[in-house]
């Protein structure tokens, strides 16, 4: 099982066969999908999923902090199942792919102290934007 399933596990978190379907829908790495997307496959699993369970289920995770929401310019939110381990993230600014990365040092000592106005830094949310390979082939 996916590792976003464990953590629901261990939360206690009730697992109906609705819910358990959205989760395994949004497990593994570099999983950003839509809602509708996720709506899509896990239709394709559990034909009789509806719509607003889809939706609830999506906002409980977020709630519970197990899964986030990342929005980029014009387009779809996103959820992201991988919210317990700390990434950045990689958009293709011509199709949307969302790649997770992990680049090393500290984003926030990377941030100058005459830059932060004064701010006590807790958390830093990079996002980097290119043109994915198969993008870039077809330019």
């Amino acid at each position: 099982m996916g590792d976003l399933l464990e953590r629901l596990r261990v939360r206690g978190w009730r697992m109906t066969a609705q819910r358990r379907v959205v989760a395994e829908v949004l497990s593994g790495d570099h999983v950003h999908l839509t809602a509708e997307e996720v709506l899509a496959r896990a239709s394709a699993r559990l034909p009789e999923i509806s719509r607003a369970t889809v939706y609830n289920t999506l906002g409980e995770l977020v709630a519970l902090g197990e899964v986030a929401e990342v929005t980029t310019a014009g387009r779809a939110k996103r959820y992201d199942p991988n919210a317990d381990r700390p990434h950045h993230h990689l958009v293709c600014s011509a199709c949307g792919t969302i790649r997770d990365v992990h680049p090393t040092g500290d984003p926030l000592t990377a941030l100058p102290p005459s830059e932060r106005h004064g701010y006590t830094l807790a958390e830093a949310a990079i996002t980097y934007r290119g043109l994915c390979p198969t993008c870039t082939a077809r330019a």
